[in-house]
């Protein structure tokens, strides 16, 4: 089996669910972890699994300027650069089967979430999504991750190996 795990990071949270996520999924698939930025297109993967992580910004999917705040806040280089909202445009061609996780911050109570609004996303072109989104809880919004997810990200990687259509 080879899975694919593609994650948008500003400031290194859903980037550190990702490695956690392919360790899990390293028990049972040869994985390949790549930034958003260095995926290819989302027709040309080749991938019997698909894993997406991104973080949650306004509730929702960053956009370019949610992006760029978050990018400057982070020190790291401004310019347009696009994420998983952006990535996700192609993903009509997509036959693989997805399971889709987000980071956000556990102290407040909001009702948004990246990964519902990716799942959405797929779910209108008739991609497989092949369980419920997960959500990795981080501090405030630029972090630490709370106490204990990445394990809990490698135990859901490798939980991921089972599920049917995986």
């Amino acid at each position: 089996m080879k899975a694919l795990v593609v994650y948008e990071s500003h400031f290194g949270n859903t980037g550190r669910v990702a490695r956690a996520v392919a360790e899990g999924l390293r028990t049972g698939a040869d994985v390949e972890v790549l930034d958003v930025a260095d995926a290819p297109p989302i027709g040309e993967l080749d991938a019997d699994l698909l894993v997406i992580g991104a973080p949650t910004h306004v509730l929702g999917l960053s956009r370019p300027d949610s992006r760029r705040e978050a990018m400057e806040r982070a020190g790291l280089e401004e310019g347009s650069r696009a994420g998983v909202r952006e990535w996700l445009e192609g993903a009509g061609a997509l036959t693989a089967p997805v399971a889709v996780y987000d980071t956000r911050t556990h102290e407040s109570k909001l009702p948004g979430s990246a990964a519902r609004a990716v799942v959405r996303r797929l779910r209108q072109r008739k991609v497989p999504v092949v369980a419920p989104p997960e959500h990795f809880a981080v501090h405030g919004s630029e972090g630490p991750l709370a106490p204990g997810e990445e394990e809990r990200a490698t135990e859901w990687g490798r939980g991921l190996l089972i599920l049917p259509g995986a």
